[in-house]
């Protein structure tokens, strides 16, 4: 009987110690006292690093430091940054042959175009995704452009370098995903490659990766890849380099 009080005492204090966990009141080991700030962009910077993975929501605390990186000068020079170091690649370490099989790969949403506006209806990532929900706002086509890859897209395709998308959108959204991408100043592509009903039952990063061996099956040297989740990059064969753009606002794999 005294073990038992015993143990429910320990559960009673360990369902208190929970109930009151406060960002604000923690430290870390070295007895640092940590800020809301300080905790979102650690977690912010962990999502990059690939050390925090398959996140459902963004959490309810950093929801508005989120939200407010998302729309702001940082974020685009951070971006910017990835768009450089790309172009600093491409023109000291790609020997493009001009033989029409130069290949570079561009994912779609948050790295051509702006899922942006719809994360700001929907709690920047603090909701589950609806899918149903995002699609509808895909279909509408309304999406504006990233400005820094629209740069390095032209930059590209001045080069002779083929683009190809490869986005995890599904087919039936190929003629919105068309219409938007025209309506905001991409054109020029050689392909677009949407899942499939076939891919369905695959994951993003398995889908991908199979778009990667389809395209160097047909003699295409995809130099590089541009997009904002790993799972763009994951799996074999991958690309001579990969350049991630920033995106805490949701997780797919």
């Amino acid at each position: 009987m005294e073990r038992y009080l015993g143990f429910l005492f320990c559960l009673l204090v360990s369902a208190s110690a929970v109930s009151d966990w406060n960002i604000l009141h923690q430290k870390t080991k070295n007895g640092l006292m940590i800020s809301l700030k300080n905790y979102c962009e650690s977690w912010k910077m962990n999502v990059e690093l690939h050390n925090i993975r398959e996140f459902e929501v963004v959490p309810d605390e950093c929801v508005g430091y989120i939200g407010k990186y998302m729309t702001s000068i940082q974020y685009q020079v951070d971006s910017e940054r990835a768009v450089h170091e790309s172009i600093v690649y491409l023109s000291t370490s790609c020997s493009l042959k001009n033989d029409g099989r130069d290949a570079w790969i561009f994912d779609i949403d948050d790295t051509l175009l702006s899922t942006v506006p719809y994360y700001k209806k929907h709690r920047y990532g603090g909701e589950k995704l609806n899918l149903t929900s995002l699609e509808e706002w895909m279909s509408k086509g309304k999406a504006p452009a990233l400005e820094h890859a629209l740069n390095l897209f032209n930059e590209l395709k001045a080069r002779g370098v083929q683009i190809i998308l490869v986005s995890s959108r599904r087919e039936h959204l190929r003629s919105a995903t068309i219409d938007n991408l025209v309506d905001v100043g991409y054109h020029g592509w050689t392909g677009l490659m949407l899942r499939g009903a076939d891919d369905e039952l695959k994951g993003v990063k398995e889908y991908k990766a199979s778009a990667r061996k389809q395209l160097i099956d047909e003699g295409y040297r995809i130099w590089g890849i541009v997009g904002d989740q790993y799972s763009s990059f994951e799996g074999l064969p991958s690309a001579r380099r990969t350049f991630k753009l920033p995106n805490p606002l949701y997780y797919l794999f």
